[in-house]
């Protein structure tokens, strides 16, 4: 049996379990996706009863002898960004994709401190789109799947900034004859392969994540979508949240 002690990590999800416990889902910086038990935590006298939350920044211990493992010391070590509204959503869009795509006791020290930092700006900036994408590239790129930007594949040639192309999840872009549907312009590309990202691109850089993610889904859809849509049908704007 391993012992683990004051790892950082956040809180991802939580369900749960038997009476008083509750299973905790974490991102952990050198431990990668944790699962562990968390005994007792919804009862009313638990230390952890308000403190288990996603966005906190933790320091948790813990000990594995399992895939499962029994959580023993949690300790919020700074106050949480403020996420509410647009940004809210987008974290909660974030933590599954977490979720959904990350194997647990698979280790992605770089990826947990871009996500948080995403956090963090989420809380400041006004537009979080950029951050978005740019999370979901480095994502796909840490879980084995890097998306191929500035070239095409099969051919090899460059992509050039004026031109249309068709994007393949499994392979990369391929040059098109003009826009349409399930098209991205050159331009996109290269911004998102540099990380510098212009604002007339964001709807097609939206698209085209929406595919590659889906694809390596599985084409199961996320419940952080779902979510989204119940709130935008009680009249919050689609111009001000997406969380995809």
């Amino acid at each position: 049996m391993s012992r683990i002690q004051l790892e950082p990590a956040y809180v991802l999800h939580s369900r749960s379990f038997r009476e008083t416990s509750l299973i905790v889902e974490s991102f952990t910086r050198e431990h990668g996706r944790v699962a562990m038990v968390a005994r007792g935590a919804r009862s009313a006298r638990s230390q952890w009863r308000n403190v288990l939350q996603p966005f906190r920044p933790m320091l948790l211990s813990w000990t594995q002898k399992s895939e499962l493992g029994t959580l023993t010391g949690a300790d919020q070590v700074a106050s949480p960004p403020a996420l509410e509204g647009e940004s809210l959503f987008c974290g909660i869009y974030l933590n599954e994709l977490l979720m959904r795509l990350l194997h647990r006791g698979d280790p992605h020290t770089e990826l947990f401190e871009r996500y948080r930092h995403v956090l963090g700006e989420l809380a400041v900036v006004t537009s979080p789109q950029p951050l978005l994408r740019v999370f979901e590239k480095h994502l796909l790129e840490a879980i084995g799947y890097a998306m191929q930007l500035d070239r095409e594949y099969g051919k090899g040639d460059l992509v050039q900034p004026e031109g249309w192309y068709e994007y393949r999840p499994d392979r990369g872009p391929r040059s098109s004859p003009g826009p349409g549907k399930g098209r991205v312009s050159g331009g996109a590309l290269l911004g998102l392969h540099a990380e510098h990202l212009d604002e007339d691109h964001l709807p097609e850089l939206r698209m085209l994540m929406r595919s590659v993610i889906g694809y390596h889904l599985g084409g199961k859809p996320l419940a952080s979508m779902s979510l989204f849509r119940t709130q935008e049908a009680r009249g919050l704007p689609e111009s001000r949240v997406h969380v995809d």
